[in-house]
């Protein structure tokens, strides 16, 4: 057995419905009660983890894998990097029901289109780039910057703020009195963070263990009043990166845990009454099935480059060449991304797109004579049927 968890507690407060803050009818604020339970959610800073063997053993199997998808096995990953963040960010979003084409949010990276749900999920790709970034310090300011560049664009939740007030999972939208979970007093959140900035900064634990627990007990916490599921998954990221476990590129795990969302949910709810064997059984197999998941999407991007290196025609070492890798990346570009990506005048980037266009990788999308848009279908049907085969492994 895994060592005894400390499981929440439970506290009954006064509701007092905010009227003015949604428009309820006298009879709906009748209905309200009159009290709920919140959580009383432990500390686990100086919890002692003692895992079964088989257990160990599936996490350590599981951190293995990571890391030889992060060393590039047979091949390089690293060029790879930037699309497998972008990948990671978007099946993380799809947890949450948001998705987006891999055009629409291409064309938000580079300040093109107007698509809500891309904007939304590129403010997640920022949130994992706030997480690499930060990996190396891992604390309180780390975790609302995170927070900050997940909700920098919106306007209807505090952004890299702990929230001042109650929030609820399910239920009605009006009370927290028939919600599936109540997390912790708002009052009680900067302590419970700390706690966990401490837990965070522990040495001794196995480093998928250690990044799955985090992620459960932000998730416990529910430090935000929105986005509190991007963010704990980009946190157990960083836990990741801040033990050595990861160096380079971002497995894509929420792409494993989409394919077993309801264990994962149910996981988290084990998590909250003591148990933690299921959430690191969960992130352990989505460890094991993002690295296959990004050994494919690799795979396929490498067949990508290949074909293009035979359809190029331009004389070798020449900006149309430069520009084979940009597209992997950012496979939706302009003449001013060019310019700015590869460091060459305008007129050199203009003609190394018109090569690429007539020898088909890239297609112009807008058929204007001036602020033209380019994208590579190629990377982009690859990067569509990778998040299709998401949708299709959820059970």
């Amino acid at each position: 057995m895994v060592t005894t968890w400390p499981a929440l507690g439970a506290r009954t407060v006064p509701w007092q419905p905010i009227e003015g803050l949604l428009d309820l009818s006298r009879r709906a604020l009748r209905s309200t009660p009159a009290s709920f339970d919140a959580a009383v959610v432990p500390e686990i800073a100086p919890v002692e983890l003692v895992l079964p063997g088989d257990l160990a053993a599936d996490l350590d199997e599981a951190t293995r894998m990571l890391a030889a998808f992060d060393a590039g096995g047979a091949g390089e990953i690293a060029p790879f990097a930037s699309v497998l963040l972008r990948s990671e960010s978007a099946a993380s979003s799809q947890i949450e029901n948001l998705t987006s084409s891999a055009r629409a949010l291409a064309e938000a990276e580079i300040g093109e289109g107007n698509r809500a749900n891309a904007a939304v999920i590129l403010g997640n790709v920022r949130t994992m780039q706030a997480a690499l970034e930060l990996a190396g310090r891992l604390d309180e300011d780390a975790v609302l910057a995170m927070h900050r560049a997940l909700m920098a664009h919106q306007s209807r939740h505090p952004a890299g703020q702990w929230r001042d007030q109650q929030v609820w999972v399910g239920g009605s939208p009006l009370h927290p009195g028939e919600a599936q979970y109540v997390p912790p007093l708002a009052v009680d959140v900067p302590g419970l963070m700390a706690d966990l900035v401490r837990f965070m900064d522990r040495d001794d634990l196995p480093p998928l263990a250690h990044a799955a627990l985090a992620h459960a007990q932000f998730e416990t916490i529910h430090p935000f009043t929105d986005g509190n599921g991007r963010t704990g998954r980009a946190l157990l990221h960083s836990v990741l990166l801040h033990t050595g476990a990861i160096r380079r590129v971002t497995v894509p795990i929420s792409a494993g845990l989409l394919a077993i969302r309801d264990d994962y949910f149910d996981a988290l709810t084990a998590y909250r009454g003591g148990d933690v064997e299921p959430i690191l059984r969960c992130v352990a197999e989505a460890a094991r099935n993002g690295t296959h998941i990004g050994e494919r999407l690799v795979g396929t991007l490498r067949e990508v480059r290949a074909d293009w290196a035979v359809q190029l025609t331009a004389r070798a070492g020449s900006a149309s060449w430069a520009m084979l890798d940009l597209l992997l990346r950012q496979p939706v570009v302009t003449a001013r991304v060019v310019v700015r990506e590869l460091g060459v005048s305008a007129p050199t980037a203009q003609s190394a797109l018109q090569r690429l266009v007539d020898d088909g990788i890239l297609f112009e999308s807008t058929g204007h004579r001036r602020n033209r848009v380019y994208r590579a279908p190629a990377v982009l049907r690859a990067l569509d049927g990778y998040a299709a085969g998401l949708g299709r492994r959820m059970r």
